[in-house]
């Protein structure tokens, strides 16, 4: 077995490494807003649940060229976004999203998905995503080297969940028809593959 430490390879290297072993990835498709009112719209695949008492959801955005993105900054500027759910109906239009834009210019004109108002916050989200949640800033945390800032941690309280009836089921989601897409590496994706149980001991 091969044992490497990260400090002798490049940070692209170690990226590599990084993204090839920890899939499949969820993704959130992110909406925010400016504090001009430009409505910015990106998807990330560093996300997973934060905690559920209250619950809680976690981004982490890597900043380029050790400039903060566009997302990260309207969080902290505003505390308000949306995290949707991609799913095999909507990938196509929100890879759109993924395009290098300046920060005048709003993500969701270059595709054909439609924003909705929210219910309890002041950003909009997007109409094409079978599950949604309204978020508030709870924490950012910066991370990075000592002398520089390399990414930026968000954790999201959800105020509001959003879920299409056609996956809610008694309180819980179907993910056969919620149909989720995961990142992997380079431009590869996945769908919901082979499903099997394991009971855990008691």
């Amino acid at each position: 077995m091969l044992s490497i430490h990260p400090q002798d390879q490049t940070e692209r290297e170690n990226y590599k490494l990084l993204i090839g072993s920890i899939i499949p990835r969820p993704i959130a498709f992110i909406t925010t807003q400016s504090s001009a009112g430009i409505i910015n719209a990106a998807p990330f695949s560093y996300f997973n649940i934060a905690a559920t008492d209250p619950p809680m959801l976690a981004v982490s955005i890597q900043r380029k060229d050790d400039a903060q993105k566009d997302s990260a900054k309207n969080m902290m500027e505003t505390k308000e976004f949306v995290i949707h759910i991609v799913d095999e109906y909507n990938v196509a239009e929100i890879n759109k999203t993924a395009a290098s834009l300046s920060p005048d210019e709003s993500e969701i004109d270059v595709t054909e998905l439609d924003l909705v108002e929210s219910t309890n916050i002041a950003v909009p989200a997007v109409k094409q995503a079978k599950v949604r949640f309204e978020c508030t800033l709870e924490k950012a945390v910066e991370l990075g080297q000592t002398e520089r800032i390399t990414s930026d941690l968000i954790i999201g309280k959800v105020e509001r969940f959003h879920i299409a009836e056609e996956v809610y089921e008694a309180g819980k989601i179907n993910y056969d028809k919620l149909q989720a897409i995961s990142r992997l590496a380079g431009h590869d994706y996945a769908k919901i593959g082979e499903i099997f149980t394991i009971e855990r001991p008691k």
